[in-house]
């Protein structure tokens, strides 16, 4: 008897920003997709001929992606034990709706040079708007920029009031694992190319 496949589960619409910054990550190299849910981002990712990682606590959401090629799918309680992923580097790492601040070094670390940090979650006024309303999970004015100083070139980055998805206070940031200065910038690094919005 064949085993049954998991349903497809819901999933929503990438991120437009992650969307839009996913050209900066060189083409078939790995991406992590941390606290993936859904799995959106991974699919985006894997759909983009990307080998992909994704890991979650709760894996019910990317069941159907078990055993996929170029697909790791690895549950782990990344707040409660130790990073997963010692050792690793990726070209890209997304992060969406999602903060557990003691991770961001981790993160960082784990970005191989070149790599590219796609970072988008909710920010400090997001109360008035509902969930996440906890100090804990929002981001305040400028933190994702202070938490790549002096360690990632900033591509983009956004803090502000949305309406889409859902109405929200969001910080997001796009960054590259390189800082080298370009010979003719004055030891600035070298400009990263902007995706139109």
């Amino acid at each position: 008897m064949t085993p049954a496949i998991p349903p497809t589960p819901h999933i929503p619409p990438v991120s437009a920003w992650v969307a839009r910054f996913a050209p900066l990550v060189p083409r078939t190299a790995p991406v992590l997709d941390l606290a993936c849910g859904s799995g959106r981002h991974l699919r985006h990712f894997r759909g983009r001929g990307h080998a992909v990682a994704g890991v979650d606590i709760d894996l019910r959401g990317v069941a159907d992606l078990a055993g996929a090629e170029e697909v790791e799918i690895l549950q782990a309680d990344i707040e409660a034990g130790p990073w997963p992923f010692a050792g690793r580097r990726f070209a890209g790492i997304v992060v969406a709706n999602y903060l557990h601040r003691p991770l961001l070094p981790a993160i960082l670390d784990a970005l191989a040079p070149g790599g590219v940090l796609v970072y988008e979650t909710f920010a400090q006024g997001n109360q008035r708007f509902g969930r996440p309303s906890t100090p804990a999970y929002l981001l305040r004015a400028g933190e994702l920029l202070q938490a790549v100083a002096g360690r990632l070139q900033v591509v983009a980055y956004e803090h502000g009031e949305v309406a889409s998805p859902r109405a929200a206070v969001v910080q997001r940031l796009c960054a590259v694992a390189d800082l080298a200065p370009a010979p003719d910038l004055d030891g600035s690094p070298e400009p990263h190319p902007l995706p139109a919005p």
